[in-house]
Parts: structure tokens; sequence; C-alpha cells
């Protein structure tokens, strides 16, 4: 699939309208899909577990059921792709690990469930990291398979399905939507039910999800947020709305705060100098602010909280074959082991000190602007990047959004994050809606 089919490709949103209209069948929707697969596939290694026959049965019977006048879902016909590290009954669900293999879950996690029940088809599991940790699977970056994906965004960005649901513990749906040029979205923790899912880090683990689309990426969060009692970060609400609100967000500007944040050392140049540009384009709709001196800390407080508690829930499985583990996990097990007790507490602390100090600055700025990634996808694939510019915001819980509206010195994609307060998932996709269409407004006076 060419880059220019792949812009011309309708969103999920415009393919679940045609599909409930009958102007598409979903079986001709999962054959084209299919079709691009085993184009790219080879080259790509976007799935750890693809069934093209059950695919297609699966698109049948939403045919079957949208031809007998039955309700239809809100993604009824679409398919959609799932990181496997969430269980489905029909998929495999191996974790990335030999240590997994041929493990077959008897239930669907709560994401699974609620795909199926908005009629979604589950197309195939995509590849992830061993236990959703740092050693990379052989995924390639869909814009330079000499490149690191940083993650599951590369089904999306290549055509191969319109949506996918992916996690963040650390960086893993704000950074490979940076680097693999999609838009990727992890609302506010809790939002989405994480029951049978990989359990890493209770107080990190977040559910996010890749679209093409800020449309998209709404429509499927609205799918999977709710209250699920098997997961207590979860809590009752009314339904998060986020496709039904995002463009009906007030007529004044958003007042946007450009952030550093304590990795800005690590920024390349080129990163820079995009977010200077960028700043300028934005002129007094931006201000630049420093958070207080204890953020400087916020990565290592993050560490300590992910380690800790990373040992303490996959340890015990993990020490009944320590030789099928890699070296970067067994460094992160041996780092959780270490945590005494008092510097967890205290790291706990920290990360509640800093959301009291966030709440302030939110009280004056609609959204946070800072980069996604350090900058291109690196060179290679023996790491997945770093995740420094989303340690801070996936240890405070706050909804943060990939926006893929700049370019790299390589012409590879570059993602400026936007992050708003806990909670307020709606008008930070409020804000993205703004910024992508005055950058793609002063793109089009450029020309």
């Amino acid at each position: 699939m060419t880059g220019e089919e792949r812009r011309q490709d309708p969103g999920a949103a415009v393919m679940a309208r045609d599909l409930r209209e009958g102007r598409v069948s979903a079986r001709e929707l999962v054959e084209a899909y299919l079709a691009r697969i085993a184009a790219d596939e080879p080259r790509l290694h976007c799935f750890a577990h693809l069934d093209p026959a059950h695919a297609r049965a699966q698109a049948e019977l939403a045919d079957a059921a949208r031809q007998a006048g039955r309700p239809l879902g809100p993604l009824h016909g679409v398919p959609v792709g799932i990181k496997d590290i969430f269980d489905t009954a029909d998929y495999p669900t191996e974790h990335g690990s030999p240590i997994m293999a041929g493990r077959r879950p008897r239930e669907d996690s709560a994401v699974a469930a609620r795909l199926r029940a908005a009629g979604a088809i589950v197309l195939g599991k995509t590849v992830t990291t061993e236990f959703a940790t740092f050693a990379p699977g052989p995924t390639r970056n869909p814009h330079d398979p000499a490149r690191t994906p940083g993650g599951s965004a590369a089904a999306v960005a290549a055509g191969m399905m319109p949506l996918a649901v992916g996690s963040q513990t650390n960086g893993s749906v704000i950074r490979p939507a940076s680097f693999c040029g999609v838009y990727g979205l992890k609302p506010t923790h809790g939002l989405i039910s994480r029951r049978g899912c990989l359990l890493q880090s209770p107080t990190l683990d977040h559910v996010g999800v890749f679209a093409r689309c800020l449309e998209d990426a709404a429509l499927l969060v609205d799918v999977l947020a709710g209250h699920d009692p098997a997961d207590r970060a979860t809590r009752p609400s009314a339904s998060s709305g986020l496709a039904r609100g995002l463009h009906t967000g007030p007529s004044l500007p958003p007042r946007l705060a450009f952030v550093q944040g304590p990795a800005w050392e690590e920024a390349e140049p080129a990163t820079r100098e995009a977010f200077r540009e960028l700043a300028q384009h934005l002129g007094d709709r931006l201000v630049a602010i420093d958070l207080p001196e204890p953020f400087a800390e916020a990565n290592k407080v993050h560490r300590t909280v992910w380690t800790a508690e990373l040992a303490h829930h996959l340890g015990p499985d993990l020490a009944r074959a320590p030789e099928l583990v890699s070296p970067q996990l067994t460094e992160l097990l041996e780092d959780g082991r270490r945590v005494l007790a008092l510097d967890y507490q205290g790291a706990l602390a920290m990360r509640d000190l800093y959301n009291r100090a966030l709440d302030e600055v939110f009280h004056e700025f609609d959204a946070l602007l800072t980069p996604a990634a350090p900058g291109e996808a690196p060179q290679g694939l023996e790491s997945t990047g770093s995740p420094a510019f989303c340690s801070l915001w996936t240890l405070c819980g706050t909804p943060a959004v990939s926006l893929p509206i700049l370019e790299g010195p390589a012409g590879m994609p570059l993602g400026c994050q936007l992050v708003a307060a806990r909670g307020d998932d709606l008008r930070l996709l409020r804000v993205a809606d703004w910024l992508v269409g005055m950058v793609s407004e002063a793109a089009g006076e450029g020309r």
C-alpha cells in the first residue's frame, strides 16, 4: 500500500457508517485489509497472530447480522488489531515471550469483549515487546524498515488496519505513534479497564489506542471506556462522549503551555528547532513555562514505581524460566527487587505532589505542549527508542495524545504531544483538533 493510498483510506468512523448503510460489506473490507497485510507483512512483521479464515468468518457473521436487521454497534464490521498482551478467547496471547508460547486464554479481556460488543472484527494480535517492556519484537517501521517502529503503531501506519489497541506503562502508545506518524491517544488512567491485560504496574498501566485521525481515536476510546468492578482504577461515570464532543468545543482558541519537561536534554537539535518554529506559529496562544524543581526527578520516580511493581507482579512467574528472560527484562526485575518499601512509598507520594502541582497549571492552561519523543525513530531494531518524554505523564495518569504534525530532517514523522488534566480527555481532544487545524492551515498557506 503506497503512502498516497494510505492517505486516501477512509477512516473507521466513515467505514462504520458505510457498513451500516450497506455501501460496503464487512467481508469486502476484511478482504481489502488482508490483501494489504499479505503484501506488507513479510517486510514489516506486525502480527504475532493472524488467522485470515477466522477474520473472514467474523466478517460473514457481521454481514449476516446487518442483513437480518439486528441492532448494530458503533464499530460494526470494522477491523481492529489488539496488542498481544490482551487476552482473546479466539487467539493466543503470548506477551511477546517464549515463556508464554502456546498460551490460550479461555475468556476475552475487557478490551476484546467491548470491541466485540461494538461489532468490531478482531483482525489479529499485533507484536509486543517482551512482556511489554524493552526487548523489541521483529516489527519494522513502515516509513523506513531499517528503523524501529517503537511499538504497536506500525500496522495502522502501514494501512493494515484502521484501528489498534495498545498499552502504555512508560511510553508505548505516544512514542510509537510519533515514530510511525499516526495518532496515539493515552486516556486518563482508569478510563479503560485493564481486566485480562498483562499486569505490569497497576499504578502505571494504561490502555491506549492508535488511529489515522482524531475522530477515529475518539470513537475507539468511547467504545472501550467504562467502569469495570474487576479493575479498581475504573469508576462509574457517564459515557465519555469523545467522538460526539470532539468538534463542539468553545469558539475561543485554547491557551497552551510549552513544557520542556525533565527529558529536554534528550531532545535532538531538529526536535528543538521544530518546536521553536511551532511556537512562533502559535504566537501568544503558547506560553513557555518551567515546571517546579521537584519535576526534574520525575523519570526516576516513575522508574522506582514501575520496577518495584514489575518485580512484584512478574518476578515469580519469570523466575521459573530465567534462561528465557532477556537481559533487559532481567535488569528491570533486579532493579525492582532492590527498591526499598520506604523509597516506593516516597515515589507514590511524589506522584501525588506532581499531580497537585499540575492541577494548578491546568487552572491557567487548557493543555501542555511537549515533544512525544526525542526525535525521529532511531536507526536499527535493537531498541524501541527512549520513552523519556512520556514517563512523567504516565506516572501522573494524565491524558496525552501524539499528533503526527511535524517532520524530522530525514523526512520521518515527528510527533507533537499534548497533555491535559486528569479526567479532561474531551478538552484534550478539542485542543488537539484545533492544533491540527492550525498546522494544516499554515501548511496550506505555505504552498
